[in-house]
């Protein structure tokens, strides 16, 4: 067996340390709370929701140090080696005052019980880091993965544009010690696998994909975890033990990003924020649904692949990638195969994965000029809330007849899938109200959809026959725009 390395090496604001006998399921909230007792960070839901509990995390890439906002109550330490964590200990202003963006957040009023305090600096100093004079929209987007019961948020969003306009982040401690941090990281990398064993717990960093591929194989029951936004509340909601756990975030090859001529092929640890420029550019119909997906950390955290390989019935993602013909690329150490993504999910639980198979990637082609595209979330709360139901329709319509339609739905069934049925009965027909209408038929052919606190069963299929409605007057009236548009609002308002 190849030689491997004990402990893992991150750097705490200002600390280097080196860690080895912890367990897999040791979250970063509890090591900087209970092991280095700064108390600042706060554990308000314990599954990614409040915010409370952010924190920066650094990694060194090709391009320098990426700092994101992330929920440390759902990050692991074994996801951390050769990392710059930064929590709301670290900001100091000159001589000892405030930092910028906490003094803006007193000047503005933007603490009342002061809980969710620190947190909102967290998000709030992220931003101005790389988005000095952010807009509006900017702002509330940042936002949306903190959650505060007193303020009303517009002292924050206050505060926001104060510190954009009283302070430049060039001369900011992160800034100024960049370079050094990146040579700190650097000599952080592992060129070998971490193996951290915790009492019968077992911690695997493996040092890249092949690597990956060998110790899937060795422990094929393992778990393997990329961005732990859903194997966080399996640890701290259900307290299941995730030992032995293979953690791969840090594989580069898994981060890479492939624009084809005819579609896109995506690493499984490609975040949804990785993914927003291409969404922006290649998939425009996505952008205000992409948004929707969590809030910042959550979409920092998150991985396209992960959400796929998790084979939730809610996914966000699933319905709108079977939609458009998606397909994944599983790896073992037996080699590849490729499948479409519609065939992934097999039933609820359970996934089309041979021993030792992982998601390796997905490739999404991209939308013809001449197809009609639309993907819809509905949810309880608007932003950073987990979906009651998802659908996406993607179809040609030529001499007014509609073909090549697929339609997919997400929190219908045990798992995301084809509304077959449906899709037939608008398959070669006109392109008209009633033939819309008729197809509504289907969705009661295709579906049996559950009763839970999210959604009643009646509710699901009213709201996924209404949004076939919905689509056709969308893409024929052009009426998109008396959606509520945040974009619109919030440019008003500035």
């Amino acid at each position: 067996m190849a030689e491997t390395k004990d402990h893992i090496n991150f750097v705490l604001n200002d600390e280097a340390i080196s860690l080895s006998d912890f367990p897999s399921g040791l979250t970063l909230l509890d090591y900087i709370r209970l092991n280095k007792s700064l108390k600042g960070t706060k554990e308000g839901c314990a599954e990614g929701d409040c915010g409370a509990c952010t924190v920066l995390v650094g990694r060194h890439t090709d391009d320098g140090i990426s700092y994101e906002t992330v929920n440390s109550c759902i990050r692991f330490m074994g996801s951390l080696n050769a990392c710059h964590i930064v929590t709301v200990e670290h900001l100091k202003g000159k001589d000892g005052e405030l930092h910028p963006v906490q003094q803006a957040m007193v000047n503005q009023h933007g603490s009342q019980c002061g809980f969710c305090t620190p947190g909102f600096v967290m998000s709030l100093y992220a931003l101005w880091m790389t988005t000095p004079n952010p807009t509006n929209m900017q702002i509330e987007r940042a936002l949306q993965g903190n959650l505060c019961r007193c303020t009303g948020y517009e002292p924050i969003i206050k505060a926001a544009i104060e510190v954009s306009n009283s302070a430049d982040p060039v001369h900011d401690k992160l800034n100024t010690e960049r370079a050094n941090m990146i040579k700190q990281l650097s000599a952080m990398r592992n060129d070998q696998r971490i193996e951290i064993r915790h009492n019968d717990d077992l911690v695997i960093i493996p040092k890249d994909v092949m690597d990956l591929t060998h110790a899937r194989a060795e422990y094929p029951n393992s778990t393997i975890v990329a961005g732990s936004t859903d194997v966080g509340l399996w640890v701290t909601k259900h307290m299941h033990d995730i030992s032995p756990t293979i953690f791969i975030n840090h594989l580069s090859e898994l981060h890479q990003i492939d624009v084809q001529t005819d579609g896109v092929q995506i690493g499984a640890c490609v975040s949804y924020t990785d993914m927003q420029s291409i969404i922006s550019k290649h998939f425009p119909q996505m952008e205000a649904f992409w948004n929707r997906i969590g809030g910042e950390q959550v979409r920092n955290m998150g991985t396209v692949g992960g959400n796929i390989a998790n084979g939730s019935p809610i996914g966000d993602t699933p319905p709108a990638l079977i939609a458009l013909g998606a397909t994944v690329t599983l790896t073992s150490k037996n080699g590849q195969r490729t499948l479409p993504l519609k065939d992934f999910f097999i039933e609820y639980g359970k996934q089309d994965r041979a021993e030792g198979d992982f998601v390796e990637s997905v490739y999404i082609p991209f939308i013809e000029s001449d197809e009609l595209f639309a993907v819809y979330k509905i949810s309880k709360r608007r932003d950073e809330d987990i979906s009651a139901l998802c659908c996406a329709i993607k179809m040609n319509i030529e001499n007014d007849v509609m073909s090549n339609v697929s339609i997919a739905f997400g929190g219908m069934a045990g798992t995301p899938m084809h509304a077959v049925k449906t899709e037939e009965l608008l398959e070669g027909k006109s392109w008209t109200l009633d033939s819309i209408r008729n197809a509504k038929a289907g969705i009661d052919l295709d579906f049996s959809p559950l009763t839970d606190w999210r959604s009643s069963k009646e509710y699901r299929a009213i709201a996924a026959k209404n949004l076939l409605e919905r689509f056709y007057i969308e893409m024929t009236d052009g009426l998109s725009a008396s959606q509520l548009d945040r974009e619109a609002i919030c440019e008003a308002a500035e």
